[in-house]
């Protein structure tokens, strides 16, 4: 009998890793790889980060599974570790296990809590691959041949008088706005503070559900614990993920307001994995090596001199449209396909990967050292003959 063929959601990369520590991977020939991939940003916190691992294993030896239709102490350990850092405003988590699957929440809390249907979302939006999160993504070629909802999209960092405007004329139908502070898979784009604070004023004034996406840009890789707080809004719904289970398993979370959250109680939700105790103490043990070692911290030092050092570096080259980012998201928008760049990255000893039509992304741990940051500068300047 032959045996299964792995359906590839991704390109290859012609790499088999074998081995992770913080910052660094190792391939099956023994060669280190400073890791500026991070399993799309999920690594922020590193890879095997000692926090993280150990509670996991002590997890495994005492409660791998209990259903949510039960209490246990791990789950309990994880809230009272999310309340610590959750934004001031929400005061109600609700688990799931991917970025999507918050999503999916984030949009049935909105729905079920206004009696409306009606989404506004973003051009350059990603927000997940199943139905409702992809009906919100912008990228037609992932959206093409599903049936996706009814959605009205708009510009991002567009003129915050349209954007007000065309709130309004969808006042009395509009559900949910959701929006990212910093667009990742669209192009590595942060919003302008004018844009996204128009944007929570225009939902309030339509009494739609206001909806922060932040399964990438959470968890402090932007310099701050939530990217949101670097604009000073307040969202009603925040979707968590990637680097919430600290890079050893996978978890995500919406945290919301109660009054939105309680319109998913009575069984209108729910997930087999969803606060099982493994992941729950994967999320207690990143958000103390969050808080512990200052991620959010070191992240917005390292990212400084990570933008300052590839400006410095690609000015004037004319392959380059733009460096651009926040903490340690960072762009490098090409005048031509980023695959070739990426390619003799890797070959250089440097992962990343790539966002948009035209971008290299470069999503890196936290614990990246100065000369960490001077290699992965080095190599993208060498890979474009800079």
């Amino acid at each position: 009998m032959q045996g299964l063929r792995v359906l590839r959601y991704y390109g290859g990369r012609g790499l088999r890793l074998t081995r992770g520590f913080m910052q660094y991977v190792w391939d099956d020939r023994g060669r280190r790889y400073l890791d500026a991939h991070t399993g799309h940003g999920v690594a922020f916190l590193g890879h095997a980060n000692p926090l993280v691992v150990e509670r996991v294993k002590r997890q495994l030896e005492e409660l791998p599974v209990c259903s949510m239709s039960f209490d246990c102490d791990a789950r309990d350990e994880a809230v009272r570790a999310l309340s610590r850092i959750a934004p001031s405003r929400l005061d109600t988590v609700a688990f799931a296990n991917t970025g999507t699957e918050a999503v999916e929440a984030a949009l049935k809390m909105a729905w079920a809590a206004t009696g409306r249907s009606g989404v506004v979302a973003f051009k350059g939006s990603f927000h997940g691959r199943t139905l409702g999160a992809l009906s919100v993504t912008w990228n037609p070629r992932y959206r093409r041949g599903f049936p996706v909802l009814d959605v009205t999209f708009l510009d991002f960092n567009g003129d915050p008088g349209e954007v007000e405007g065309a709130l309004r004329r969808l006042e009395g139908s509009l559900a949910a706005v959701i929006v990212e502070p910093v667009q990742g898979e669209g192009g590595v784009n942060p919003a302008t503070r004018e844009f996204l604070r128009a944007v929570e004023d225009a939902a309030r004034e339509a009494g739609a559900v206001l909806i922060v996406d932040e399964v990438q840009t959470g968890m402090g890789r932007t310099g701050r614990v939530w990217a949101h707080e670097h604009y000073g809004v307040e969202p009603d719904v925040v979707t968590a993920g990637k680097a919430l289970g600290g890079g050893v398993v996978p978890v995500s979370a919406v945290l919301a307001r109660g009054d939105v959250a309680s319109s998913l109680e009575g069984g209108r939700h729910g997930s087999t994995f969803a606060g099982n105790p493994v992941a729950m103490a994967a999320v207690a043990g990143a958000v103390e090596a969050l808080t512990r070692d200052d991620a959010p911290g070191k992240a917005a030092e390292a990212g400084a001199r990570l933008l300052s050092g590839l400006r410095s570096r690609l000015e004037g080259s004319r392959l380059v449209r733009e460096v651009r980012g926040l903490g340690l998201m960072v762009g490098v928008d090409l005048r031509r396909d980023p695959g070739p760049v990426l390619r003799c990255m890797q070959e250089r000893g440097v992962l990343a990967l790539k966002a948009g039509v035209s971008v290299v992304r470069l999503l890196p741990p936290y614990m990246v050292t100065p000369s960490d940051v001077e290699a992965m500068v080095d190599v993208v300047a060498g890979c474009l003959g800079a």
